[in-house]
């Protein structure tokens, strides 16, 4: 776990698969007045703890581990894969969360597969021949990519195994994490993007299904998966709003 800074109540953000804790750095600089700002590697990223095995419930329980050590409940914000383990959290450890935000992931994606991610990935000029080249070669979401990589003697690799990647995303293609949403006990705010590639529909159901009326849910015109990167604006005043009306405390921005 890093620590961003900032004062007050705990705030965790969680990182989508590929990723790592340092791809918050501008969204926690940001939110650093609403409470101390924490990033988590998860499990097999960045420096996070190597080896399974990999299911939602570990990637959970590693979240709760270190939530324990804050002495009071936190607010988990994540994107994509972060965002589920954020409500899976919220669901198997409620007396540890006291929010959620979950940035374009959805809970029911059985019957898709690695295969599509694996000719992506295929596709990479890997090794990359500079950070430079990694900006250039991801474009918008550039200075997202220059955190996931490591420089090795060859030139720059993703840290994250591959192979560890695709095992992590086939279990989401294998079963629903509906029973999860429905046992969350705290606010929780869905961010979803305009041009998502998740199933239609099921961020604004994830809200509603949320217990007790917490849930709430809206979507980011003109963004697609990593909203926080390409639309920070809409996506932290959002974010900013929400933690105001939980903590009870101004809005800053």
């Amino acid at each position: 776990m890093i620590t961003f800074g900032g004062d007050g109540p705990p705030i965790v953000l969680l990182h989508g698969l590929m990723g790592r804790a340092t791809t918050w750095w501008r969204v926690a600089r940001r939110l650093e007045p609403y409470g101390r700002v924490h990033g988590l590697d998860a499990r097999g990223h960045g420096r996070g703890p190597r080896g399974g095995p990999w299911r939602t419930e570990r990637f959970a329980d590693d979240v709760a581990e270190v939530l324990r050590t804050f002495g009071e409940p936190a607010i988990l914000i994540g994107h994509s894969m972060g965002g589920l383990h954020a409500w899976v959290t919220a669901a198997t450890h409620p007396g540890l969360v006291r929010a959620v935000v979950c940035e374009d992931f959805a809970p029911d994606q059985r019957g898709r597969t690695v295969d599509t991610w694996r000719g992506y990935f295929d596709s990479w000029p890997v090794p990359f021949r500079s950070l430079a080249h990694v900006r250039e070669f991801f474009g918008d979401t550039g200075d997202y990519f220059i955190e996931c990589v490591e420089e090795r003697e060859d030139g720059y690799h993703l840290i994250a195994s591959l192979s560890d990647l695709y095992e992590i995303a086939a279990e989401w293609g294998r079963r629903d994490f509906w029973e999860f949403v429905e046992r969350v006990k705290c606010p929780l705010l869905a961010i979803e993007g305009e041009r998502t590639a998740m199933p239609p529909g099921q961020q604004a159901e994830l809200a509603a299904r949320v217990p007790g009326g917490l849930g709430r849910h809206i979507v980011v015109q003109g963004a697609g998966h990593v909203v926080h990167d390409e639309a920070p604006e809409t996506y932290l005043g959002a974010v900013e709003a929400f933690l105001s009306d939980v903590l009870g405390q101004p809005f800053f921005s």
